[in-house]
């Protein structure tokens, strides 16, 4: 059903709902409590990510595509936290700060990949004059191509019914993830999104397809809606639209390891690609896809367009060797797909020796997959100086493509790698020397996805610059002794 990927980057998506701070803490469970029969866990490290409206406006922002939110939070830390997330992912944003209001927050403690408890700090969402938010919506609206509703519930939507006549006015679709039992809120969308349980919860208990769909019809005759899009877990997807025939799609069969934010998932990626001009069958079918996809990684994650693409293609991971950066992304992309762990490392390798083996061997111990960046020429020259490098990146990472212990080699102009560990989200980076971690460039970058930095020995008495020492003085005795 699907054709090919539409072009995300052409997208503008309008999010307008429920927005929450997610964080993680992960630790180790190693002993009982002697206070009481529950584990003690030592932290480890912490991870903080947008949730709820937020989760959707990162998913989309993961395809490229241009993403703007709009939502309400605290005047508090968590909502400092919650825009510089935001920030960081290309999500634009307008939050609506209040007093009265403390940032919804949900805390989720995790041991060995398993969550074992969530903590959630929120309050009754007050009541609130709504006119605000519809100003800011009514900025925003002409510049989308598609307006998503995320609903969790919380309060932020108790206007809905004037945002979705507003978008209909404006002849821009709008599509919502509802909860709850009051559809009438949502009178007039053209797509709603819910799970099978809320579906059931509304419509009453349905005991074959043919119940589904014919409750299905009825919702969307009660409530106006053009189309119902029913997310059913491990049974997959069901599309209902008025005069037409249901289509069915299974789930893809991969391991569900963590079904937090699938929803969010879903209406993300489908909104993203009507946005971008696909009929709302195909951009189904993509939004299934990606569903598949993130209920294999731990917590509210994102898919992004080359892991759809690799998906989509059912390419083999691509040999050891020398790889462009878009290719890279597409082989990693299919290695995750597989929980294959990911390992980073990057340098400048202008003359490999003894250290440089026994280090890239030592980090390929570490996981699956070792990726080896390399600084391309004029990059070396900046950070090394004009006499440097000694070889070309061509034929620098012909050499290091030779090494058994290395899977891809890949080149980059910027200085630093944090911009391919952004995109990459390496699972381990590696880095060999007398570094401490944080001194390590890009550990913020990995540490904040939740991913693992680690500094590894190296051979003393070995290094690029002292064996060009070497040379050179080699070559002035060589010089001396010929005069």
């Amino acid at each position: 059903m699907i054709k090919k990927l539409p072009d995300f980057t052409k997208a503008s998506v309008l999010v307008v709902g429920d927005i929450m701070l997610d964080r993680y803490w992960f630790g180790d469970a190693a002993r009982i409590s002697p206070e009481a029969p529950v584990p003690i866990i030592k932290i480890k490290q912490n991870d903080e990510r947008p949730g709820g409206a937020g989760n959707v406006a990162l998913n989309i922002a993961s395809l490229g595509a241009n993403v703007t939110l709009i939502g309400v939070a605290g005047k508090d830390d968590a909502a400092e936290a919650l825009k510089e997330q935001l920030k960081a992912a290309n999500v634009k944003h307008a939050i609506l700060q209040r007093d009265n209001i403390p940032t919804i927050t949900k805390l989720r403690i995790i041991s060995r990949q398993q969550q074992l408890i969530r903590l959630d700090f929120e309050e009754n969402f007050p009541q609130f004059n709504s006119d605000m938010l519809i100003e800011t919506y009514k900025q925003h609206l002409n510049h989308a191509d598609i307006v998503i509703l995320s609903d969790y519930n919380k309060g932020t939507l108790q206007c809905s019914s004037i945002l979705i006549k507003l978008a209909k006015a404006a002849n821009i679709p709008i599509i919502v993830d509802p909860k709850g039992t009051d559809f009438s809120r949502y009178y007039g969308a053209d797509v709603i999104t819910p799970n099978f349980k809320e579906f059931e919860t509304l419509m009453g208990c349905c005991h074959n397809e043919q119940e589904i769909v014919q409750k299905g019809r009825e919702l969307l005759r009660q409530y106006n809606i053009h189309s119902l899009l029913l997310t059913r877990g491990e049974s997959g997807m069901t599309l209902i639209q008025p005069e037409q025939e249901e289509i069915h799609l299974p789930a893809h069969a991969r391991e569900v390891f963590d079904v937090t934010g699938a929803g969010d998932t879903v209406i993300g990626v489908l909104g993203a690609a009507i946005a971008a001009k696909t009929e709302l069958a195909e951009a189904m079918a993509i939004a299934n896809l990606a569903a598949s996809l993130v209920v294999a990684k731990l917590g509210a994650a994102t898919v992004s367009a080359p892991e759809l693409e690799a998906a989509l293609r059912g390419a083999n991971t691509p040999s050891a060797g020398v790889i462009k950066e878009d290719q890279l992304l597409l082989a990693v992309a299919e290695a995750r797909s597989k929980n294959k762990r990911i390992v980073f490392t990057n340098g400048c390798f202008d003359i490999l020796h003894a250290g440089h083996v026994k280090y890239l061997q030592q980090a390929k111990q570490l996981g699956d997959y070792l990726i080896v960046a390399i600084n391309d020429d004029d990059s070396v020259k900046r950070l090394k100086g004009p006499e440097r490098p000694i070889n070309h990146v061509e034929h620098r990472m012909a050499v290091l493509a030779g090494i058994g212990a290395v899977d891809w080699v890949v080149s980059y102009a910027d200085n630093t790698p944090e911009r391919l560990l952004k995109k990459l989200q390496p699972d381990i980076l590696v880095k060999g020397g007398d570094y401490t971690i944080d001194q390590v460039v890009g550990a913020h970058i990995v540490q904040a996805y939740g991913g693992e930095v680690r500094v590894l020995g190296v051979i003393k008495n070995i290094s690029t610059s002292a064996i060009i020492e070497r040379m050179v003085k080699t070559t002035q005795i060589r010089e001396t002794s010929l005069s």
